[in-house]
């Protein structure tokens, strides 16, 4: 069942025998790619040798059971565990995107709803922050226009693991599925007859790749730099340190101001783009595939309403999958578990189900 993964063991060891040899560590982007991928195999390697052990022992107590009962009990432990292997190396062998692995970029912008959807775009940054914490993750924010109540008009942040976690625990991997429109149900600050509004604010989750990766070629960028403001056109310095890059093949823009120097500044936006040219390369892949194989669990389509958070009723409504929960305080102060497992486990059975067919 399992025989597709001897290719996986050979990598693996090779892997195992690059980790080893100190020459690897001077450069330090292919020791991340050679550490990130051998995490990655590790709990495949590890798995496939916990079910050849229990496959043997299994055959041996229930030969054993047949001249000795007693064994029988044995045997069916053996078996129950040797179930729960298999379900794991079955979800871990499954298709999966190639950037589960690395580290996100989380862009967040307010929408439809003026000042009220750039405090809830605040709120939403402060819950994926605390559920940051939650997994040991960094948080870096790269770059964020405030807006004069304390919201966000837009807020791109960098969520870091540390270490080299597999791809279920790394924050692209897990995070992927919050991209798309999130929409809240309340009663605005600015509301004085307390009635319940509806506004928006748009969620764009980006794998972050090494400047090796992805080939920017410099006669592509206009560059231009300007000087940051803050709240209400207040200027953040005197100096024009904030900068503006915009990739002329693609059309994309990203800036940045939240450094006081314009190299920082520079560097930022370029994570930015990396990160936005490869959303846009996996976006393109996907409508390029066929219905049959395309994900249920859409994750790069900002245009597509993806939860409700209602306020009065404390409830969460996850509408890609049938989602409903009435703990909205809990999620908004950072539990996303059990939404994340629900939309993880739907993705599982997509890519299983486009497997088999």
């Amino acid at each position: 069942m399992f025989e597709v993964a001897t290719g996986l063991r050979e990598e693996f060891d090779k892997l195992e025998q690059q980790l080893a040899d100190p020459a690897i560590h001077s450069d330090l982007a292919a020791s991340r790619r050679v550490g990130r991928r051998y995490a990655e195999l590790s709990p495949i390697v590890r798995g496939l040798e916990a079910h050849e052990r229990l496959t043997s022992d299994l055959e041996a107590a229930r030969d054993l059971a047949q001249e000795d009962p007693g064994f029988a009990e044995e045997a069916e432990s053996i078996a129950a565990e040797l179930a729960t292997v298999e379900e794991r190396l079955t979800r871990l062998l499954a298709p999966r995107d190639p950037n589960d692995s690395a580290d996100a970029l989380i862009e967040i912008k307010s929408g439809e709803g003026g000042e009220e959807s750039a405090l809830f775009a605040g709120d939403l940054f402060r819950m994926y922050s605390r559920f940051a914490e939650t997994k040991g993750w960094k948080i870096e924010v790269l770059d964020a226009q405030e807006t004069d109540l304390g919201g966000y008009k837009s807020l791109t942040v960098a969520v870091k693991a540390t270490g080299a976690p597999d791809p279920d625990n790394a924050p692209y991997g897990v995070l992927k599925f919050e991209g798309g429109v999130h929409r809240v149900q309340r009663v605005p600050v600015t509301e004085s007859q307390g009635r319940v509004h509806t506004s928006a604010a748009g969620v764009l989750v980006m794998p972050e790749v090494e400047a090796t990766e992805v080939q920017i070629n410099d006669d592509d960028l206009r560059i231009d730099v300007y000087r940051s403001s803050g709240p209400g056109g207040q200027g953040v310095n005197t100096t024009d340190s904030a900068v503006r890059i915009t990739h002329l093949p693609s059309g994309i823009v990203v800036s940045c101001q939240n450094e006081r120097s314009q190299l920082q500044n520079k560097e930022s936006a370029l994570r930015m783009l990396r990160s936005r040219l490869v959303a846009r390369a996996d976006e393109e892949a996907a409508t390029a595939a066929s219905a049959a194989r395309r994900s249920q669990v859409r994750t790069v389509d900002r245009s597509e309403r993806i939860r409700t958070y209602n306020y009065p009723e404390n409830r969460i409504a996850d509408h890609r999958i049938g989602f409903k929960a009435y703990n909205l305080d809990q999620v908004l102060a950072g539990d996303l578990t059990a939404v994340i497992s629900a939309l993880q486990a739907a993705d599982l059975a997509e890519r299983l189900g486009g497997e088999q067919a």
